[in-house]
């Protein structure tokens, strides 16, 4: 990245705006505040029934009812099959979509339909691979959720089927096509906060709900739940319904914390500074307070170091997960440079640029006498380290999606099934997909083998 050119960049458009001005930048004393508003133009599109995507839900559990609900609101869209392996959710279905649609515990059914041209794959991680490649093998367009893969291992597998069999392939971690990521990327190549030396993550929760300790149905029971088919290639055990509906907390099925949330600050990071990933990783961390069978941390924290690339610096990245944060919660994605501070959000972007102190101020100039001290001060003034420019150039620019924006989960069906319609590549294809989910998985690995681990975010192998 050019340095120069970016940083005047960025200046004339913080400057002149880069989106409609809402209010006019207000300036006090030597720094400014100012907020523009982000909106994205959605063309009014009419589909015949000839021309819908029909589509069909294999996982209909909390992510797949909130995946499905997004992408019917794209215009065109059909929702025609669900399959799930407890009952209850598959007569949820069709309390939520109708009741002419079909339901089955077989995903295999909804691959032989020749009326379904695309599936959303929300199952348990530990299913993901087999059933992304069976469905492309199939004929059909896949949106994947994230994280692609639950081992290192299988995310070539896919890139090589989706490449031999050309079909549409879309990784779901759903803030990707936000305007917040967009603009976010745009501002970074601009140079808003020069060149990046951290990215610091973190996830705060204080709930049960939000510790994945997700409610039990009472009629769930072995002629309602499929439990020997959701084990699939998993260690055969004795049946446990909190394995089946809390499978997020064993290594079994899910990827603990980092599959799920330090993917999506993966996905997020690597496409704002064209990056493929680090090379690093060291975790640490425990089992706090959950201990309610998982065999997954409840805190976890993990370090990584980034290679210096064409798009950026090398840099560290601190990412932080607390499922018991007594402070009630919270999170936050933050972007911080040598002249900037980028908080990243799906709806907004907010960049905090600060003045550098070149010049020595009153601390450390007490150890000299007044006569050097005047001296230090002349050569600092000789060297005109500060302008009036550089100062005016500090203090807080917000950019908010307007109130008529759909939503980065909307935008990312969008994107998916604009990519079915016009054979063009998704916004988050199966490599993207691996080197996301790769840098998440590095923390399992080094955390479980208590030591740092090596990973080559060019080949996306593990060294």
């Amino acid at each position: 990245m050019n340095k120069g050119k970016t940083r005047r960049s960025f200046l004339k458009k913080a400057t002149l705006g880069s989106a409609a001005i809402t209010s006019a930048p207000y300036i006090f004393a030597s720094s400014y505040q100012q907020k523009f508003m982000l909106s994205r133009d959605y063309r009014d599109e009419i589909f015949s029934s000839n021309d819908q995507v029909n589509i069909g839900l294999i996982g209909s559990g909390i992510q797949g009812i909130y995946d499905t609900t997004a992408a019917l609101k794209v215009a065109g869209v059909k929702l025609v099959a669900v399959c799930d392996l407890y009952t209850g959710r598959l007569d949820r279905a069709k309390e939520l979509w109708g009741g002419s649609i079909a339901v089955t515990r077989d995903y295999r059914e909804l691959l032989d339909r020749k009326d379904i041209d695309a599936v959303i794959v929300a199952t348990p991680d530990h299913w993901h691979k087999k059933i992304t490649i069976d469905a492309m093998k199939a004929g059909k367009a896949v949106y994947c959720e994230k994280p692609m893969v639950q081992q290192f291992n299988e995310g070539h597998e896919i890139i090589n089927v989706q490449n031999e069999t050309g079909m549409v392939c879309q990784v779901g971690s759903q803030g990707m096509s936000s305007l917040g990521n967009e603009n976010a990327k745009q501002l970074y190549e601009d140079g808003a906060i020069g060149e990046i030396v951290m990215l610091d993550f973190y996830n705060d929760r204080y709930s049960a709900e939000g510790a994945w300790q997700y409610p039990i149905p009472p009629d769930a029971d072995p002629s309602t739940v499929d439990f020997d088919t959701f084990l699939g290639n998993a260690p055969k055990v004795p049946y446990e319904l909190k394995r089946f509906f809390r499978w997020r907390n064993y290594q079994d099925y899910g990827t603990g914390v980092a599959g799920d949330l330090f993917v999506h600050a993966f996905s997020t990071l690597n496409h704002v500074i064209g990056s493929h990933g680090p090379n690093r990783a060291l975790a640490t961390g425990g089992l706090r307070y959950w201990k309610d069978g998982r065999d997954v941390p409840d805190v976890s924290i993990t370090l990584y170091d980034y290679p210096k690339t064409d798009s950026h610096a090398a840099f560290n990245a601190a990412f932080r997960i607390n499922f018991i944060a007594g402070n009630g919660g919270g999170g936050g994605f933050k972007l911080i440079g040598t002249e900037g501070e980028m908080q990243v959000g799906q709806n907004s972007v907010k960049v905090i640029r600060s003045k550098l102190g070149m010049v020595p101020g009153g601390y450390s100039m007490i150890a000299y006498t007044e006569a050097t001290q005047e001296k230090i001060r002349q050569g600092y003034a000789a060297q005109k380290l500060e302008t009036r420019a550089s100062a005016l150039n500090v203090g807080n620019t917000t950019w908010e999606a307007s109130k008529d924006y759909k939503g980065g989960h909307y935008d990312h069906f969008y994107n998916f099934f604009q990519s079915i319609r016009n054979k063009k590549s998704v916004i988050q294809d199966p490599t993207f997909g691996l080197r996301a989910a790769g840098a998440a998985l590095l923390a399992n690995e080094s955390y479980y083998q208590k030591k740092p681990v090596h990973w080559d975010p060019d080949t996306m192998k593990l060294l």
